[in-house]
């Protein structure tokens, strides 16, 4: 399976593993840029880390807003950077902050109704709202990653609507039911999925031969044969709510 053939579509869970493993040498690839791109290593392990295990330890589940500060500064650098989002985020009160989140995740199986309560503050749409609730229910949300998005044909070009994000959410569910109906393991999450789809990505334009390996994979070759990514010369409106 070429590297820019694309990963959704393949269905062996040796090679979605693999990459998955392989995951954080395409996040110090990218930390290897110059500028705020250096900060990206230390910020992601903290989302995934730290952010999740400080998130589950409290009675209810919610994000502070020194967090949330945080966790829009791991997004921007990891993706892309729009300054205008972080000052928004920020003028948000701690005391909203905390009560909004922790409404969120109480709402929790329903992501529709729980990323429509987060999106109710300042700078906070869709994709924002996915990153703090994959932060604390990974195995329910799947953050709502531009690489990730575009790495599932029929979802392109990226929209920032809660429509959209249901789309994707569905797509990724269902991925992580095939993965876990076909590996042993069963431990496949809708985050997981994720990362790994922004992985192969990622690693497709930057350093290609940390995919090279799994090019061999006689199964996702045939999945991918009949797949053919839609070309679109749409650009996304300019938004102030990711």
């Amino acid at each position: 399976m070429p590297a820019d053939a694309g990963l959704f579509s393949c269905s062996d869970p040796a090679v979605w593993r693999g990459v998955y493993e392989r995951y954080g040498a395409v996040v110090e690839a990218k930390s290897s840029g110059k500028g705020k791109a250096g900060k990206l290593l230390a910020l992601d392990k903290w989302y995934q880390e730290e952010l999740p295990k400080l998130i589950s330890a409290r009675p209810e589940r919610h994000v502070t807003r020194e967090e949330l500060s945080k966790l829009m500064e791991w997004k921007l650098t990891r993706g892309k950077f729009r300054p205008r989002l972080q000052q928004l985020i920020d003028s948000n009160s701690a005391e909203t902050v905390q009560s909004c989140s922790s409404k969120a995740f109480a709402l929790l199986p329903d992501v529709e109704a729980a990323i429509a309560e987060l999106s109710t503050l300042k700078g906070m749409g869709p994709a924002t709202a996915s990153a703090v609730l994959a932060a604390g229910a990974g195995e329910e949300v799947a953050f709502m990653a531009d690489e990730s998005v575009e790495s599932v044909p029929e979802l392109c070009p990226v929209q920032y609507t809660a429509k959209h994000y249901r789309l994707y959410l569905d797509k990724i569910t269902q991925k992580t039911k095939q993965l876990n109906a076909v590996d042993s393991k069963q431990d496949w999450i809708p985050h997981r999925v994720e990362l790994c789809l922004w992985a192969w990505a990622v690693a497709s334009k930057l350093q290609p031969s940390l995919l090279r390996e799994f090019s061999e994979s006689e199964q996702c070759q045939t999945n991918q044969k009949s797949t053919k990514r839609p070309a679109s010369n749409e650009k996304a409106a300019k938004r102030q709510k990711t």
